[in-house]
């Protein structure tokens, strides 16, 4: 795309799209972060992280891969850019990850109304969605490490997911054949964008009470 450009970028580089843009509000693991700029301006950053759970990195295709599976966690553009320069952003990065032989795991959120049509432009797999469920609770930016007797009787809303898997490199065709998940047909429906600086928010359940909030 005329004017447009893929650069790799460094962590600080991303702290202020992450934690001030991205409706997450949240620092992830940060492997690879790349840049969107145009016209030498950034206007979007991608970033690749190691997922939290080691259950879900055995789960893709197995312990033998485990290592090999990372998460494509945050991917934020300014808005009203021109209507290919998504893709475009995540093509390239991908391009740029061929030699790295990564199993990619991406999530597309029902709480915001996404379905992952980036990553269906883009070839990823759709292997269906999360289940919703309950986590511990522990107050907002505090690790669970942190956690007590106070919040026993608390729980934090997980809300599903569609969840799409991509392979870099040239062990693709092996990742394939060891992947645990059904491949599925894409999801469809109306997509929602959220205005930048959005953030969503946590669902709270008061298991004494039944009251429900939000933080």
């Amino acid at each position: 795309m005329e004017g447009f450009e893929v650069k790799n970028i460094n962590y600080e580089d991303t702290k202020d799209w992450i934690l001030n843009k991205h409706y997450a509000h949240r620092m992830p693991s940060i492997s690879y972060s790349f840049g969107l700029f145009y016209k030498s301006n950034l206007v979007g950053i991608l970033t690749i992280g190691k997922p939290a759970s080691n259950s879900l990195c055995i789960g893709v295709c197995g312990q033998e891969y485990k290592d090999k599976v990372f998460e494509l966690n945050r991917l934020v553009t300014n808005d009203n850019l021109p209507k290919n320069a998504l893709s475009y952003f995540v093509s390239q990065v991908l391009k740029r990850l061929k030699e790295e032989d990564l199993i990619l795991i991406s999530y597309a959120d029902e709480a915001m109304n996404h379905h992952g049509y980036i990553y269906q432009a883009t070839n990823w797999i759709y292997t269906g969605k999360t289940k919703s469920r309950t986590d511990k609770y522990t107050p907002e930016n505090k690790h669970s490490r942190h956690y007590n007797d106070d919040y026993n009787h608390l729980r934090k809303v997980r809300t599903s997911k569609h969840r799409y898997i991509y392979f870099t490199g040239k062990s693709k065709k092996e990742y394939l054949n060891k992947l645990r998940y059904k491949i599925e047909n894409y999801p469809k429906g109306n997509n929602s964008n959220y205005e930048l600086g959005f953030k969503l928010k946590t669902k709270i359940i008061n298991t004494q009470t039944g009251q429900i909030y939000y933080e």
